[in-house]
């Protein structure tokens, strides 16, 4: 895990209460909740599409629940990590993949070891993203993808 490219793929120190330089500091920000803004960077790296981006934006925090956060300005910790969760399955496949425009098409495509469902959808839940990271890995060592 790269910290900075999952912070930058957030939107930089800007949605973080303090500097960021290690996985401790991460942590810590992530526990005190980050500005939501930080979700529609995430989503927006890799849909450009609206709606999709929202459908993502929605499997990390219900609508009604994201209507109010849009409104405070932050999201919860527990929503915070589901947010860098998908960043740093984001980062790890812009690395396996090594090109983004690849790497998003892969995130977004059905994927036959994770029922049909894409990677990035997957990955909302722990036990996806755990999924995603092995496909991933298995990838990056010859694997077919």
């Amino acid at each position: 895990m790269q910290v900075q490219d999952i912070v930058h793929l957030m939107g930089g120190r800007t949605v973080f209460d303090r500097p960021v330089k290690t996985a401790l500091d991460l942590s810590r920000g992530l526990g005190e909740g980050v500005n939501v803004s930080a979700l529609d960077h995430v989503a927006s790296h890799v849909y450009a599409d609206p709606t999709a981006r929202r459908g993502l934006m929605l499997r990390v925090v219900p609508e009604g629940t994201l209507k109010r956060r849009l409104r405070d300005g932050r999201l919860t910790a527990v929503e915070s990590e589901r947010t860098a969760r998908l960043a740093n399955i984001i980062t790890k496949a812009e690395y396996v993949w090594r090109d983004r425009q690849d790497a998003k098409i892969w995130l977004t495509t059905p994927h036959p070891e994770l029922d049909n469902r894409p990677p990035i959808e997957a990955a909302v839940d722990e036990f996806g993203a755990r999924l995603v990271e092995e496909i991933l890995e298995a990838i990056l060592h010859g694997m077919p993808a």
